[in-house]
């Protein structure tokens, strides 16, 4: 069942611009016209807030074998157009360090802000989405484990959110450290309105208290 998309007025002007501009942009950009935009139009209101926003970095060899900057070109792809994303659907803030390291065998994130890449088949925005995820806590912070830990998301904002996309019994189950639906984590599940529902479910996570 199709529920109408959740609006995010002040942002969605920017979104398409400012994902197609981020593919081009190096590592640790985070896009922030969204943002300035906003602020502009507020300014002239008197209504001047700070938005937060997600920046990252890319820790490089000095000397880059070519395996490396194949790896390098792929990670900044992703994660340009998933902080994009979150900054343009979003205010959470996070900083991120993000490392290649061929010995993961999939790709994982930390709380910490440490995000690392290893197969090259999970060098790719769904990927991207789903480990910046986990270093804001989803499956890593005190507060998951007691919002999510009986198998059911428990907090009333994600919750109402997951029920307007959809219908009036939907639930985010939880375990593993993960959840679903919208929880990205597989390729199979990747689509542009599950990754703006993903970033969407996580911001009203952090509301719950995550």
């Amino acid at each position: 069942m199709s529920a109408p998309r959740t609006s995010i007025p002040w942002r969605g002007k920017a979104v398409v611009a400012a994902l197609a501009a981020t593919l081009l942009a190096g590592p640790g950009i985070a896009q922030a016209t969204p943002q300035a935009a906003a602020q502009t139009e507020r300014a002239a209101q008197g209504q001047v807030t700070a938005a937060a926003t997600i920046t990252w970095t890319l820790e490089r060899a000095s000397n880059p074998t070519e395996d490396q900057r194949t790896a390098y070109d792929l990670i900044t792809r992703a994660m340009n157009a998933a902080v994009a994303r979150y900054n343009n659907l979003s205010d959470l803030g996070k900083t991120i360090t993000v490392r290649y390291d061929p010995g993961v065998p999939t790709a994982d994130g930390n709380i910490n802000g440490t995000i690392r890449f290893g197969n090259r088949g999970y060098m790719n925005e769904r990927t991207a989405l789903h480990e910046i995820a986990h270093t804001i806590g989803v499956g890593t912070s005190s507060g998951w484990s007691r919002l999510g830990g009986s198998g059911t998301w428990s907090g009333a904002q994600a919750t109402a959110l997951v029920r307007q996309f959809d219908g009036s019994s939907a639930k985010l189950s939880t375990g593993g450290g993960h959840f679903w639906p919208y929880g990205l984590n597989y390729d199979n599940e990747f689509s542009n309105t599950a990754a703006d529902r993903h970033v969407q479910i996580v911001a009203a996570m952090v509301r719950d208290g995550l």
